[in-house]
Formats: structure tokens, sequence, C-alpha cells
């Protein structure tokens, strides 16, 4: 693991000093206050390189003023029918906080089928909850526990999953590269828990594929992790699938308010509608409302390799012809349109 020391953060405030004061701006409203901790963010990303991790926040910068990243929290998804929508197709929410503080963000992997809008829509949703992570739910968490909280656990729910999941390559690619790209560093650990079948013949494949440091924040728990994460947050955090072995993502509800947090009348979920609508209204005066998605630009990818395709269906083959496990994957879309 890289050292990042104090002398690498002053060359960098350096030269990060130089910058246009457009830049200074959305930059102000990245590190919320913490200038130094966003940097080390950078250079973590980038092992320790100065100049490359000053080349990757400048071009995450620019991105933010070209898209118009600072007011994205001010653009809501409408009709809130749409919205619905989104939040029943993509599932992600938080479920609460780990005893250090940290928020634990739920994801539904396995059952997320993004299929009732456009890619567009989808990235706006998603930027939005980093935003909103990083500029609400951390600086508030920060001010209760009295010390910088800058990042997050997830936990990702494997319940459902499919090979089908691959007509989903596109849009996952993207929003993997958004994150790479402008929220590095923001999560310490990824929990999966749940995991079918096809999870180990996917895992297998796709593992090598992933840099050393994202493989050592990835840990496999057996069943919904009930007891693993009981050791790292209360009960009351545990997502929704994690809360009894074998539950999945299934939906009830405590004391009649809902327990999932996937689900947009979840409280969480809720105060992010409403912070939403609460910002669009103090700009709508200024400038006028646009409908439909908020169009960000995104790094175009590549068709998934059909060797890595390939390796997965001979990774069925291994496991057995069983009930119809070792399907062709002739019908699964490769390049995710």
């Amino acid at each position: 693991m890289v050292v990042i020391t104090e002398e690498m953060i002053r060359q960098f405030e350096t030269l990060m000093d130089k910058a246009d004061e457009p830049l200074k701006k959305t930059c102000q409203n990245m590190h919320n206050g913490y200038p130094k901790e966003n940097l080390v963010r950078f250079l973590k990303a980038r092992d320790g390189n100065l100049a490359n991790a000053h080349k990757m926040l400048i071009d995450c910068l620019y991105w933010r003023i070209q898209n118009e990243i600072d007011n994205i929290l001010a653009k809501p998804i409408n009709p809130s029918d749409l919205c619905r929508a989104i939040r029943d197709s993509q599932l992600i929410g938080l479920s609460g906080y780990s005893k250090e503080g940290l928020p634990v963000i739920a994801v539904g992997a396995g059952r997320s089928t993004f299929d009732k809008a456009s890619i567009h829509y989808y990235v706006q949703s998603h930027i939005q909850l980093n935003e909103y992570r990083d500029r609400v739910i951390m600086p508030n968490v920060t001010k209760k526990f009295g010390r910088y909280i800058g990042t997050c656990i997830k936990i990702l729910d494997m319940t459902g999953l499919k090979i089908s999941a691959l007509n989903q390559i596109k849009l996952l690619s993207v929003i993997s590269a958004i994150d790479d790209l402008n929220y590095p560093e923001r999560t310490v650990t990824y929990y999966i828990v749940n995991t079918p079948y096809i999870f180990s013949a996917c895992w297998k494949v796709v593992r090598p594929l992933l840099q050393e440091r994202t493989r050592k924040k990835v840990q496999v728990l057996s069943g919904a992790g009930r007891d693993e994460l009981l050791k790292i947050m209360d009960y009351e955090s545990l997502p929704h699938f994690c809360r009894r072995e074998g539950s999945g993502s299934s939906r009830n509800s405590i004391n009649g308010a809902t327990s999932d947090c996937f689900s947009l009348d979840h409280p969480f979920h809720q105060q992010l509608y409403s912070y939403v609508k609460e910002q669009s209204a103090v700009v709508r005066s200024t400038a006028p409302l646009r409908h439909g998605s908020f169009h960000v630009d995104f790094p175009e990818h590549d068709p998934v390799d059909p060797k890595i395709v390939q390796a997965i269906e001979s990774e069925f083959q291994k496991i057995g012809n069983q009930n119809g496990i070792c399907q062709s994957l002739e019908k699964v879309k490769l390049n995710g349109d």
C-alpha cells in the first residue's frame, strides 16, 4: 500500500493553487471543507504518483463543470412515476451506518434490471446518489462523530443474479467508469452476500481483471452475511436482505415503516427526493426548469470481450448441466444495447 506523505500533499496543493478559478470553485464543492483529504483520495487512486493524481483531479473538475454536476441535486427526475420506476429497477439505498460512522450503502446487484428508462436517467440517478452521499450524508455524519468521515461501506446483494445481467454491461461499465474517474476511494469495503451458483462462475473470471487495490476491498461472505456484518454495524443498520439467513432482497416493514432501503418510500429516498425538490425550487426563479433526463458525458466502452463470456460459459460447464444451468449465452446482447 502506498503511503501518502505530507510532502506529497503539499506539492499537490501547490499545483492546485495554479488552477483557474472555476476549477477551484467546483473543487470546493467536492471537498466540503476537507481539501487535504480530497487530495489524498486522488493520490491513493493513482498509487501516489503526483503527476497522474493531478491530471486525474483536473480532468474530474473539468467533467464537473462541463456537465454542471454542482447543480445536479437541483435537477429532479420527473414525473414522480418515472422516479419510482427507476428506484424499482436500480436497487440502491442507505441502510444505516457502521459502528465507526461509515454510511452503509446497499446495492441490489442481482435484481436491478435497468429497464424502465434510458441510460441517461440511470446515470443521472447514480450521480445524484453519489453527490448526496458526498455533500449531505458524509458532512452530517462527520459533524455527528466529530471526525472526518469520507468513505462508505457497500453491501452487494446477489440474490436473483442471472446470466442475462450481461445485457446491462454497457450501463454498468459507464457507472463504474464515472465512479473510478470522479469519485475515487470512496468505498472502503465491498461485501458480497447471497451469492447464487452463477456468481462463483462469474467471479472466477472477473476477479483477475480487477485492480489489486480493488480486489483487496472485496469480501464474499457466506449466506446473507448477517453474523459477519453485525461485527461492524448494529442490527438496525443491516440491509433488509441481510437480516435473516436466506432472506434475499425481500421487502418487509418494521413498526409500519418500510425497512427496504431500495424503496422510494424508505426514509433515505424520501429525504433525497425532498432535498432535490427543495434545491430545484431555489434555482427555479433564476433558470427555467428543464424537463427530461440530465445528460452527462460519459466514456464510451467497447462491447464486452467475447472471450470473457466464453470463459464464464466454460465455468458453467464445469459446474454441471443439471436443471438447465448451463444454457447457451447466444441470446445475451454483448453490446449492452
